[in-house]
C-alpha cells in the first residue's frame, strides 16, 4: 500500500519540493556554464540557486520542527519556530545571495574576464527559465488558491504561512535575475565590454537584497506575533456577544502561535446574577461553539470582567 502520510506531506509541501528540485538542477547547470564561459552573472546565478536550495531545506526543517506538540516549557507548542526559520532564510538571501552577487560583480568590473562564446550561457539560461517558470507557476497556483479575494500584496502581508510567499518571492527574483543575466551576457558580447556582465551581477544582487528586506519585514511581524484575520476576530466577538448572559464584550485579543493555530483571550462583562457554577458550564459550551466556528482556535481564555474595569485597564482600541 502507498504511504499516505508521505503522500500528504509531499502534497502539503509541493511548493517547497518543486522549488528545491528546480534549484538543485539549475544550480549545477549554472556553475558548469560559468566555468566554461567565465561569466560573472552566471556564477552569481549559480550562487543564487544554491542559496535558494538551502532556503527550501531550512523551511522544510522549520515546518517539521513546528509540528511538535505542546510541552511543559512551550505550553502553546512550537508553531512559531517556522517563523524563526523564515527570518533566517531572509537573512541568508541578503547576506549570501545579495552580498556575494554584488561582490562578484564588483570583482568582475575591476578585473573583467576575457569574452568567450556565450552559447552555453544562453542554453543554460533558457533551461533555467523553463524550470524556474514551472516552480513559479506552482507557487502562484498554490498561493492563489489560499489568498481568496484579497489582492496579491494584501494577501502576502496578511499571510501567516511563510513558505508560500517566500517561495513566490524567491522564484520571482530568480526569473528577474535570469533576465538580467541574459541581458548582461548579450550586451557584453554586443559591445565587447566584459564589465557589463559584472554590472548585471550587481543588479541581480540588488534585486535579491530588495526581496530579502521585504521577506525579513514580513517574517519579523510573524515572529513578534500577529493577530488573527479581522474577520476571525469579528466572528469570535459576534459569537460571544450573542450569549444572553454576557452584557458586553470588552475585547478580543488573538495571536497566531502557528500558521493554523490561534490563541484567543476574551474579556467580557457577565450578568451579575449569574451563579459561578452555571457560568463555568456556559463558558465550556461557548468554547465548543467558538472552536466549531473557528477550527484554528487552539487555546481560548475567557475572563469575566466589568466593562468599566476593562476600559480603565485596557487603553488599546479596535481589538
Amino acid at each position: 500500500m502507498p504511504d499516505t502520510g508521505l503522500t500528504a506531506r509531499i502534497r502539503e509541501n509541493i511548493v517547497l519540493y518543486g522549488a528545491l528540485a528546480a534549484n538543485l538542477a539549475i544550480g549545477v547547470a549554472k556553475f558548469v556554464a560559468a566555468g566554461i564561459t567565465g561569466s560573472s552573472s552566471m556564477l552569481t546565478e549559480g550562487v543564487h540557486s544554491v542559496v535558494d536550495s538551502g532556503n527550501q531545506v531550512l523551511l522544510l526543517y522549520g515546518q517539521k520542527r513546528a509540528k511538535r506538540g505542546p510541552d511543559a516549557i512551550h505550553p502553546f507548542g512550537y508553531g512559531r519556530e517556522l517563523y524563526f526559520w523564515a527570518f533566517v532564510v531572509a537573512i541568508l538571501i541578503f547576506a549570501l545571495g545579495s552580498g556575494i552577487s554584488i561582490y562578484e560583480g564588483w570583482l568582475h568590473i575591476r578585473s573583467p574576464e576575457p569574452l568567450r562564446d556565450p552559447t552555453v550561457n544562453y542554453i543554460v539560461l533558457a533551461i533555467a527559465f523553463a524550470l524556474e517558470g514551472a516552480s513559479w507557476t506552482i507557487a502562484v497556483r498554490e498561493f492563489s488558491r489560499t489568498k481568496g479575494s484579497s489582492g496579491w500584496w494584501r494577501a502576502i502581508h496578511d499571510s501567516k504561512d511563510p513558505p508560500g510567499f517566500i517561495v513566490l518571492f524567491e522564484d520571482s527574483a530568480a526569473l528577474a535575475g535570469l533576465v538580467i543575466a541574459a541581458l548582461g551576457v548579450w550586451l557584453s558580447h554586443e559591445t565587447g565590454d566584459a564589465r557589463i556582465d559584472g554590472i548585471a551581477s550587481i543588479l541581480i544582487g540588488l534585486v535579491l537584497g530588495l526581496v530579502a528586506i521585504l521577506l525579513a519585514r514580513e517574517s519579523k511581524g510573524l515572529l513578534i506575533g500577529e493577530r488573527a484575520d479581522p474577520e476571525v476576530v469579528e466572528t469570535i466577538r459576534g459569537i460571544v456577544a450573542a450569549r444572553p448572559w454576557i452584557t458586553h464584550v470588552n475585547h478580543v485579543r488573538t495571536i497566531h502561535t502557528a500558521p493554523d493555530s490561534i490563541f484567543a483571550a476574551i474579556s467580557a462583562d457577565f450578568v451579575d446574577s449569574l451563579p459561578m457554577g452555571a457560568a463555568e458550564t456556559m463558558i465550556e459550551g461557548l468554547e465548543d461553539d467558538l472552536r466549531l466556528a473557528v477550527p484554528s482556535l487552539s487555546s481560548i481564555y475567557i475572563r469575566p470582567e466589568k466593562q468599566e474595569n476593562a476600559a480603565v485597564a485596557t487603553p488599546q482600541h479596535g481589538l
